[in-house]
């Protein structure tokens, strides 16, 4: 009997952790439970990212289903960071069916934070005064979708640089249609949340969306 393809995932990730210890997360997410909220279905050295099977996506996963399918990339090799301040190297491999629909979602994320102190402490005994390079400013992994909806609500309001209550029209629209394009009215009753952060009904909330279209 042939091994199904969520399986082969999990043996990857199993082996993947025993290769690099505990320092490196393994996360497989199931995305064809149609079940964003709670689509971690296995994850290895969850301590990393406090997350734990049966959480939900992060934002990266929330702007691959936002977005169309056919134009996902896998992203490599980039910057992440947790609540705690821990600095990981993340990467994030979309897995598709052969109709191209995406179905599984394999994401590593190592934590670097130690192996950034010992680079520095090298650093200022070798570098030289020249000018510093600017550096990658890390994404933060929320542990559940209400974290994740509380952060995009404040990336909204730092992209329009105003305090909700201060807010226009025409910001609000901004602030609104970011989070739309943010995939954030994916996650459930994130309308309501939404709305009355912004001070506004749900009609109008979805009027500005449609604003923008």
């Amino acid at each position: 009997m042939s091994i199904s393809r969520l399986e082969i995932l999990k043996q990857m990730a199993r082996g993947l952790a025993a290769q690099f210890g505990e320092n490196c997360e393994v996360v497989v997410h199931d995305l064809t439970k149609k079940d964003i909220e709670n689509s971690i279905v296995y994850i290895e050295n969850g301590h990393v990212t406090n997350r734990h099977m049966d959480g939900g996506p992060s934002g990266v996963v929330l702007d691959a289903l936002k977005h169309h399918e056919e134009d996902l990339v896998d992203q490599l090799a980039y910057l992440t960071k947790t609540d705690n301040g821990r600095i990981l190297k993340s990467s994030t491999i979309f897995i598709k069916e052969f109709n191209g629909e995406l179905a599984y979602i394999f994401s590593i994320n190592y934590d670097i934070t130690n192996l950034l102190a010992v680079e520095n402490t090298l650093s200022s005994l070798t570098g030289s005064k020249s000018a510093p390079q600017e550096k990658e400013e890390p994404k933060r992994i929320t542990q559940d979708v209400n974290d994740l909806l509380d952060e995009l609500i404040q990336q909204s309001v730092s992209l329009v640089g105003v305090p909700a209550p201060l807010m226009s029209k025409e910001d609000k629209i901004k602030a609104i249609n970011y989070l739309n394009d943010a995939g954030a009215f994916l996650i459930t009753k994130s309308g309501d949340k939404v709305a009355k952060y912004f001070g506004i009904s749900k009609y109008t909330l979805y009027s500005y969306v449609d604003i923008n279209k």
